[in-house]
């Protein structure tokens, strides 16, 4: 082989693989596949700017330091094959189809699942509500009343006295602390809920930014940097502020304070998310739209997480009308702080104006009312999940059940999550329904059916957490890997030995059936990779990742595969010709003699 030619040539080796335990596997496996028995140092980046690379190189380290991540990282390699394998075959052979289960992913699908069934077993409750608009300037409402007609007599008191008695005004000065640095949970967080991005997307912008030079290492679970780190993101504030024209005429509020930002403990493998000093000299305008909305969040982020605290004076007014009590809250800016940053930065993105409402000064006295209105209400159900919603939940599951002081305790790694969730919605599991930047997951009729017949240890988040987090301790060196393993080999045999089929579960995990098949007239149903005839014996296939419909630059889904079903036939709209010009065709069904597809192409005109 070559490698082990080239392998043959050096006296010792130096790996840049990525910085992390994934990266750290790879080079093992490989350098373990080419029978080297040659000493290797490790080169660890944070960055891939040129001193960063230099610095690296200058400070190599010994490959044993490493030993442990190794170790986590092989232990997470067997456990998900030994899991996916055994699980997947099992399920597989007891439903009679394919069936997909994963360490990770299954108990990811089991959370949507418990969700959406808890918004379909949640019962709106009314509640009714007495606003009193008081000759102060405010509006005062009273606690949430069930019966409708005790509030109706409220409304009729209040009426009768018009008048309402001011008992306490409480004022007391607030404030909220700046956010802390990216780590690549927050960033996918942020750039979903604000710009509807899925978390592979955000993955995919931060990655080619930080191979652009643009950014520090993506793949981070840190908000901190380390003390070695403080005078570098000192300097690198001033920069952005200049670079972005924040001065103190603009934000005032925007001082440089690292030392919140600064915490060893807890950065493992790579400090928070930063833009590099590349960054500033480098033609932003030549990104693509999607990196330079990513980069401006990290940049507004950076700077935040270094300014004043935001604060703000909270009024509390508290009134008695009929032998009810009534509140108005106001609130009034003291200091923008960080929100300043934010507004300037992140001006286009966030596209929202701060509506802070202040209450009139009043006296502790009696007060007129200018009119008093019933509302209603009703209290809302759990809401769906968003990528959002769904990374938080991943990345916090079980923390209340977890000892205090373990820092993983969700399902996954920031490395991991995002891939999670593509997966899911690949093999039909989970689906994305709503506008770009209102997105939900829910679960499928498949994915319900899956959770449905998993047993507890195998959908359990907790227990995908703790695993987690012992792989967490064996990258520390307190756990050893033959201890997570037959822990892990336990869990799989008494799988196995224990798990049976349940009653009337086939009913549920029926394949969708989209039509009849053109060849034998046999039902058509859709599977993770297209939609098969259900006749063994018959090869009718519509393959979803279809090199006819490549061709015209087109994809087969759902809808056309219905279409072609239905009618032997699809119209398209610019379909792509070899030379890159568009035209519109129809696209015909037909049959090989061995009943395998066939397509051919009809114009306007004839064929």
């Amino acid at each position: 082989m070559p490698l082990n030619n080239n392998v043959r040539k050096v006296t010792s080796e130096n790996y840049p693989t990525d910085s992390g335990r994934e990266g750290e596997l790879i080079f093992r496996l490989v350098y373990q596949q080419a029978e080297c028995k040659k000493p290797f140092s490790r080169l660890w980046l944070s960055s891939m700017e040129e001193n960063a690379i230099r610095e690296g190189f200058a400070h190599l380290k010994p490959s044993t330091e490493y030993d442990a991540l190794y170790n986590a990282a092989l232990c997470r390699e067997r456990a998900d094959w030994m899991v996916g394998i055994n699980a997947s075959r099992l399920f597989s052979c007891l439903y009679g189809q394919p069936l997909a289960v994963g360490r990770v992913m299954t108990p990811v699908l089991a959370m949507t699942v418990v969700r959406e069934a808890a918004i379909a077993a949640f019962t709106p409750e009314k509640f009714y509500t007495v606003d009193l608009e008081l000759t102060s300037g405010c509006t005062a409402s009273s606690r949430r009343i069930p019966e409708k007609s005790v509030a109706e007599n409220l409304l009729k008191a209040c009426r009768k006295e018009m008048v309402a008695t001011i008992q306490r005004i409480t004022r007391k000065e607030k404030s909220e602390n700046p956010p802390p640095l990216y780590d690549l949970t927050t960033l996918q967080r942020d750039a979903n809920r604000l710009l509807g991005y899925s978390a592979q997307q955000t993955l995919d912008y931060v990655q080619s930014l930080y191979e652009k030079k643009l950014t520090t290492y993506p793949r981070t679970d840190s908000c901190y940097i380390t003390d070695d780190d403080e005078e570098m993101l000192e300097e690198l504030t001033e920069e952005l502020e200049g670079f972005l024209d924040i001065t103190s005429a603009d934000v005032d509020e925007a001082v440089p304070r690292t030392r919140r930002t600064v915490n060893r403990e807890k950065v493992t493998d790579h400090h928070a998310i930063l833009p590099t000093r590349s960054m500033l000299q480098a033609d932003l305008d030549a990104l693509p739209k999607g990196e330079q909305n990513v980069l401006k969040l990290i940049i507004a982020r950076t700077l935040m997480a270094v300014s004043k605290p935001f604060r703000y004076l909270e009024t509390l007014l508290t009134t008695e009308c009929a032998g009810e009590e009534f509140t108005a809250k106001g609130k009034e800016i003291l200091e923008e702080g960080w929100k300043a940053v934010e507004r300037k930065v992140l001006a286009d993105i966030l596209n929202r104006k701060q509506e802070l409402t202040a209450l009139p000064n009043v006296a502790e006295n009696e007060c007129g009312i200018l009119n008093a209105e019933l509302k209603e209400g009703q209290t809302s159900p759990p809401k769906h999940f968003t990528e959002d919603t769904l990374l938080h939940a991943m990345e916090t599951t079980s923390a209340d059940s977890m000892p205090e002081g373990v820092e993983r305790q969700g399902i996954g790694t920031p490395a991991t999550r995002a891939a999670t969730i593509e997966k899911l919605v690949q093999k039909g599991f989970l689906e994305r329904k709503g506008t770009k930047k209102n997105k939900v997951l829910l679960p499928t009729d498949k994915g319900k059916a899956l959770i449905t017949v998993m047993p507890e240890e195998i959908q359990s988040p907790e227990m995908t957490a703790d695993w987690e987090t012992k792989l967490l301790r064996i990258e520390r060196s307190e756990m050893e890997p033959g201890e997570f393993m037959t822990e892990i080999n336990t869990m799989i045999t008494e799988l196995v030995k224990n798990t049976e089929m349940k009653k009337g579960a086939n009913a549920l995990m029926k394949n969708k059936i989209i039509g009849v098949c053109p060849n034998c007239g046999a039902n058509v149903v859709e599977r993770e990779k297209g939609w098969f005839c259900e006749n063994r014996e018959c090869r009718f296939v519509l393959w979803k990742d279809n090199a006819f419909f490549k061709r015209l630059g087109k994809r087969l889904d759902a809808h056309v595969a219905d279409k072609l079903l239905r009618d032997g036939r699809v119209r398209l709209k610019d379909c792509k010709s070899a030379k890159g010009k568009t035209y519109n065709a129809t696209v015909l069904l037909s049959c090989e003699a061995d009943g395998r597809s066939k397509f051919s192409l009809e114009f306007e005109g004839g064929c």
